[in-house]
């Protein structure tokens, strides 16, 4: 028999959380996005026709995207209204609000001034806050009578959000998933496949831009701009497809803002304004989506908040990259788009950060970095699987590679805020958890974990189209 515990050692005993977890209510959940557009220092350059260098009417991509969506990403109103079955969808499928948690356990051990804050994505069914936007995508294709999505994915994340809303919404999905992930990831691909999606590795044999990156190379790593490639090609051979995008152009990033208008909130509650604010990047959206609206206050003169963007150096398209027009894609299907990019062509290697692996950053971030409103940093991943392994043992949650980016940076912020004894607010966006990212994980753990430093980059020898 066990021995019953003593009153304040369990049995229904308040416990003190003040201060350590910060949660809202479903009524909560915002019922307009933020839309940065208006309050950019400079107009976004306009898509390029690849053949004739001039801007690409808006109407013309709707070939590739809903009708709405391309709306949403040429809009100048500073909010944008949410659908109420999209917030219905947010709440009763996403899971949203999400939790905003002070790492507590981290500030201790570091013993750092700072203070130390994360907005957790990982509480979503797909465990990653990509499920924002798939939801949103999902709802405006079906309403325009579209029958099947087609998107590519790198750590299967994406791939896996899209899956999932399509099942909400009634429609089909097909992901062409880059193949170094999709060996090293076998769960993120049964994921997907529960949720009624197909599933390809890319570079595949369905398209021809995936046969001929497989008759270079048989064994390809892949790479999300091959992925696209094959996505776009699939969708432009059938008029009852669209294309869905997890990053980069404004509608994508625009829905993400949700994670940061309901960070607003929580860290008002907690009674403190950050001071430096953290986000991994790929193409840029869950960086942008926590940001994004505290970027806006500081764009119109209401805070004097810090944003780092952390990338791995494995594909440094924001600290070694150039700022010009390049494709958004590796197969050159995609119309120009200026951003900080290494390269269409460049090869990234296959680090287990998969949604980082790609070779440029969003647009209106570029922006950002150009005016000196986003400082980028890198990383190698030996030094971020190790940061997160520190923050499993302590806090309890294993970030996903992507993620652990951004709690390498925050404990680099906070260690300097120790050595400079000033306190400081740190809040970052976990914005996944790395339960199916456990393979990269062994390899850390058995010294088997490899960093990659590029060489040489395409854009070193001139700009990349």
């Amino acid at each position: 028999m066990g021995v019953r515990p003593q009153r304040g050692e369990g049995d229904g005993a308040p416990m003190d959380l003040t201060g350590f977890r910060f949660d809202l209510s479903p009524s909560d959940v915002p019922t307009s996005w933020y839309n940065i557009l208006p309050d950019l220092p400079e107009p976004v350059p306009p898509p390029l026709d690849p053949r004739t260098r001039q801007p690409v009417p808006p109407e013309a991509l709707t070939r590739l995207f809903a009708k709405t969506l391309v709306e949403q990403e040429v809009s100048t109103e500073r909010f944008i209204e949410m659908p109420g079955e999209v917030r219905k969808a947010l709440v009763a499928f996403g899971r949203r609000p999400t939790p905003l948690f002070r790492a507590m356990n981290l500030e201790r051990y570091l013993n750092t001034p700072a203070e130390i804050y994360f907005k957790y994505e990982g509480v979503t069914p797909t465990g990653s806050h990509k499920i924002n936007t798939a939801l949103a995508q999902a709802f405006y294709n079906k309403r325009e009578g579209i029958e099947r999505l087609v998107t590519e994915t790198g750590a299967g994340q994406w791939g896996s959000a899209l899956a999932a809303a399509g099942a909400y919404f009634g429609l089909k999905v097909r992901v062409y998933m880059t193949r170094s992930s999709y060996l090293t990831k076998p769960y993120r691909r049964t994921l997907m496949e529960l949720f009624g999606a197909e599933v390809y590795p890319s570079p595949s044999d369905k398209t021809e831009v995936g046969r001929r990156f497989l008759a270079e190379d048989p064994n390809h790593p892949g790479s999300l701009g091959i992925a696209i490639s094959e996505a776009i090609e699939d969708v432009l051979k059938d008029e009852r497809a669209r294309y869905s995008l997890g990053s980069v152009l404004n509608h994508v990033l625009l829905h993400q803002t949700v994670i940061g208008l309901e960070a607003m909130r929580q860290l008002d509650e907690a009674g403190v304004y950050p001071d430096v604010m953290i986000g991994a990047v790929g193409g840029g959206s869950n960086f942008a989506g926590f940001t994004y609206p505290f970027i806006g206050e500081r764009l119109r003169g209401k805070s004097e908040t810090r944003f780092i963007a952390v990338e791995p150096k494995a594909s440094p398209s924001m600290t070694r990259g150039v700022y010009t027009y390049d494709y958004g894609d590796t197969g050159g299907l995609t119309p120009l788009l200026k951003m900080h990019t290494v390269g269409h062509q460049y090869r990234v290697p296959p680090i287990h950060a998969g949604g980082l692996r790609y070779h440029g950053v969003a647009p209106t971030l570029s922006i950002l970095i150009n005016h000196g409103i986003v400082e980028p940093v890198a990383y190698h991943q030996r030094e971020v699987f190790e940061a997160a392994h520190l923050f499993t043992k302590l806090e309890g949650i294993v970030p996903a590679p992507e993620s652990a980016h951004a709690v390498k940076a925050a404990i680099d912020v906070a260690l300097k805020a120790k050595e400079e004894g000033r306190r400081v607010v740190v809040a970052f966006n976990l914005s996944g958890h790395g339960l199916l990212d456990l393979q990269g994980y062994r390899e850390y753990l058995d010294g088997k974990l490899v960093d990659y430093e590029p060489e040489k980059l395409p854009v070193e020898e001139g700009p990349p189209v």
